[in-house]
């Protein structure tokens, strides 16, 4: 199968780089490894309240969004992010996709701390201006062994190979190269400039069917026998998780990905976030985790939610593609219990669909369609009947 051809530019929005919605300008600002400081937050929820529409969105990569931008707001946005430290290069900041494991270093689960080689990934990539040619959807990933972000299928990926190296994960695929934790990083700088290099109209390494292969001889060096890379991402926990220095972090789901007002300002308080790709934030080294902080906070932390697994694209009035406003449709229809993935999608492009399985509901002329992969396991015009064809499809799954 030949790659997808892209007939037009890289249209991926960044801080800078706006992008027009129905309901104003979108800035999406890239938090590599997912990692929000205290200043950095409290800067983000002022320019969504001066500047936007007053809510910061999670996107299904671990970044925030500001919707709603005035014309011109780029410039302010920009300075006020540049001063926390959120746009540390201004030529590569679509580029800085990094996903990482959130609770890294803090619990007992991952085999190596990555939030060192994100801190490193995040300078190499600003300092080559070469890197800067990346386009904006290009991911990387650093999986600390527990098979979260690896699941995501990025372009480039890290893994621990079980013999205290990294292995190096081309499109979802083990490559069979190796590193040490110290070459690392340099090893996946070195693959997207060789992604650079050969190139023709592809956005992401995922393009090619055998991109390992493709890719992994320009970089040189023994290929191992590959590892089998997780296809399902485990999901961070939702609720109370102990960490391995005695404190606590809290994992809250924010129902379809959108912060309120109410809950920037409680969580103003909260130092350190963390924002994962499944839209959730983790809130670590906490001594006490009250109910009426969580109240506060206004996150989802019982497992068995109804907003569990519940996705969707910003729909109308947000996007003028969209056929329906699916946000309010997916929150009527959500169901008790929690289960597989479900993304709700305005038009046939599904924006901000999950990179696992999942059962997709998907907008038309005639309704909704309720599909499992390509297949279509239901139509229909009536909302709670395309909520029992979601609840039958994820009972199936």
């Amino acid at each position: 199968m030949s790659p997808p051809s892209h007939s037009g530019p890289d249209g991926c929005p960044g801080m800078l780089r706006i992008h027009a919605a129905a309901d104003g300008g979108l800035a999406r600002v890239r938090l590599p490894g997912g990692l929000l400081r205290a200043p950095q937050f409290a800067a983000l929820a002022d320019a969504a309240a001066d500047l936007g529409d007053g809510h910061l969105e999670l996107t299904s990569r671990g970044n925030i969004q500001v919707r709603g931008l005035m014309d011109g707001a780029e410039a302010e946005l920009g300075t006020r992010l540049r001063d926390v430290g959120l746009l540390p290069s201004a030529t590569h900041e679509r580029v800085r996709n990094i996903a990482a494991s959130a609770l890294t270093g803090r619990d007992h689960e991952g085999l190596l701390d990555v939030r060192p080689l994100v801190a490193e990934l995040d300078a190499g990539l600003c300092a080559d201006p070469a890197l800067a040619g990346l386009p904006g959807r290009f991911l990387f990933t650093l999986d600390d062994g527990r098979g979260d972000v690896i699941a995501l299928r990025g372009d480039v990926g890290l893994y621990p190979a079980g013999d205290g190296g990294l292995a190096l994960v081309l499109g979802g695929a083990d490559s069979g190269l190796r590193a040490d934790p110290r070459d690392a990083v340099a090893l996946a700088l070195d693959a997207a400039r060789a992604f650079l290099r050969v190139r023709t109209t592809e956005w992401r390494l995922t393009e090619w069917p055998d991109a390992a292969d493709r890719l992994a001889p320009l970089l040189g060096g023994h290929r191992e026998p590959p590892l089998e890379i997780p296809a399902t991402p485990r999901r961070t926990p939702l609720g109370r998780l102990p960490q391995r220095d005695g404190r606590v972090a809290v994992s809250g789901l924010v129902p379809l990905g959108r912060l309120e007002p109410a809950q920037l300002t409680a969580l103003r308080a909260a130092g350190e976030i963390i924002v994962t790709p499944w839209r959730t934030a983790v809130i670590p080294d906490l001594t006490d985790v009250s109910d009426s902080l969580l109240d506060r906070w206004g996150l989802v932390t019982a497992p068995a939610s109804a907003w569990e697994g519940l996705t969707s694209c910003a729909g109308r009035p947000g996007c003028a593609r969209s056929r329906t406003d699916v946000r309010a449709d997916a929150a009527r229809a959500r169901a008790p219990g929690g289960g597989p993935p479900v993304h709700w999608s305005g038009c046939e492009r599904r924006c901000g669909h999950p990179a696992d399985r999942h059962v997709g509901v998907v907008a038309t002329p005639q309704g909704y369609e309720v599909r499992l992969g390509d297949e279509v396991r239901a139509r229909s015009h009536d909302l709670t009947a395309t909520a029992a064809a979601v609840a039958t499809t994820r009972r199936s799954m």
